[in-house]
């Protein structure tokens, strides 16, 4: 059973390219709110972090936070951060094979849910893990790697490096600028959308990035996240 294509997002305005001036000036007034947002944000979850951390420590052996090799702008790596949601050592296999599926434009890829881009049964997570998915906790750390300046609040999908060997040219654009924690594929019931169909949204977001986008998408991040979590 396949399932029908996504209704595209509605933006807030109409797609316009920015100019060099504009990016200029946008670059760094995104990364100003960046630190300050996430400064805030780590400053006012703190007691949360630490008590996600405490689970993650008692739910099963191995370390809290999940450090993974991601791509960024520019085409550079960095190790982006999680809280660990998976089991040491598992075997990422499956979901391998599913992202090269989508990656060839299969919209049922082996194992997934019905009508979701998503393992149904993956022996990779634990419990835990599986709530901390569901809600986007385990992506909270990475708000350091905002403060690092390796992420944005805002942005494209981070890649794997063996998923971006797998893009096109056109594709490989997305890395234009940083990746981001939220993003117009997190907003767009992002389980029911696959791989080319994200890298789409992603350069689109690159094409036509502006404050007011940025804005928007994090109004609309918290309930994409309650809607997603609630459909799984």
């Amino acid at each position: 059973m396949t399932s029908a294509s996504p209704t595209p997002p509605v933006l807030p305005l109409a797609p316009v390219r920015p100019t060099v001036r504009q990016l200029i000036v946008y670059e760094a007034a995104k990364r100003v709110i960046d630190v300050a947002l996430a400064l805030l944000a780590l400053l006012f979850i703190l007691p949360f972090l630490v008590l996600i951390a405490l689970l993650v420590w008692l739910s099963s052996p191995g370390p809290v936070l999940y450090r993974q090799t991601r791509i960024g702008r520019g085409g550079l790596p960095f190790q982006m951060l999680k809280f660990r949601s998976m089991y040491v050592d598992a075997d990422d296999q499956g979901h391998r094979e599913m992202n090269l599926r989508e990656l060839q434009g299969d919209r049922a890829p082996p194992g997934t849910a019905t009508g979701l881009f998503v393992l149904a049964h993956d022996p990779r997570i634990t419990r835990l893990g599986r709530w901390m998915r569901r809600y986007s906790v385990d992506e909270l750390p990475q708000l350091i790697n905002v403060l690092r300046g390796e992420m944005s609040l805002v942005g494209p999908r981070p890649s794997l490096p063996w998923e971006v060997e797998l893009f096109t040219p056109e594709q490989c654009h997305r890395h234009a600028c940083r990746p981001g924690i939220t993003g117009l594929w997190q907003v767009s019931n992002r389980y029911r959308i696959s791989i080319p169909e994200m890298l789409a949204l992603d350069l689109h977001y690159v094409e036509t990035r502006s404050l007011s986008l940025d804005l928007w998408i994090l109004w609309r991040t918290p309930a994409a996240i309650m809607s997603d979590g609630s459909a799984r």
